[in-house]
């Protein structure tokens, strides 16, 4: 790669980081938004660099597509679609049910009582799923593009395609559960 593709791509992250920070901050310094860095959400990637990616595809989606949208909105839906703030591989702390119909639900009751949301932030919390979530079709133009990031996102983690940190995580959860078994 060309140290000028080098440094454009350099300069578009660090417009896009500038862009969450500016309207996000207080998102992205909480304690509670920072703790999601320990749940893995597809393959080996926190849920919080998950959020983040996909607050960056949706603005990066929503200027290739010029499509006019709340980036403030935008960017604070992304970054909470998914704060049910639980592991959901672990079964013995996840809600009852698919985690896949039911964390939109959870992360927006966590967002709501954290963060004053605006209409637009609640509908792209809440119908991120879609279509899996087939009652919660998303009502705005901002929602539409979070889903979509987020279907892409998760397709490049699932695939892993994209790789995170969290595969040492994943294996001591796996060592401790393992070690609890033995112990009872």
């Amino acid at each position: 790669m060309s140290p000028q593709r080098l440094e454009k791509i350099y300069k578009r992250q660090r417009q896009l980081h500038k862009q969450l920070v500016d309207h996000a901050a207080d998102i992205l310094s909480s304690d509670k938004f920072q703790s999601t860095r320990v749940h893995v959400q597809h393959g080996s990637i926190p849920v919080h660099r998950h959020c983040i990616d996909v607050a960056k595809h949706a603005l990066m989606l929503a200027s290739a597509l010029r499509v006019r949208v709340s980036e403030k909105e935008l960017i604070r839906g992304a970054l909470l679609h998914d704060y049910f703030l639980y592991d959901w591989h672990d079964k013995d702390v996840r809600p009852e049910g698919l985690h896949g119909y039911r964390h939109p639900a959870a992360a927006l009751k966590n967002a709501s009582s954290d963060y004053e949301l605006t209409d637009r932030e609640k509908d792209i919390i809440r119908s991120h799923m879609w279509p899996l979530t087939l009652t919660k079709i998303p009502h705005c133009r901002e929602a539409w593009i979070v889903s979509a990031a987020d279907k892409y996102c998760s397709l490049l983690e699932t695939l892993k395609l994209r790789h995170g940190a969290a595969a040492q995580y994943i294996e001591n959860k796996k060592r401790q559960h393992r070690s609890a078994g033995a112990d009872s």
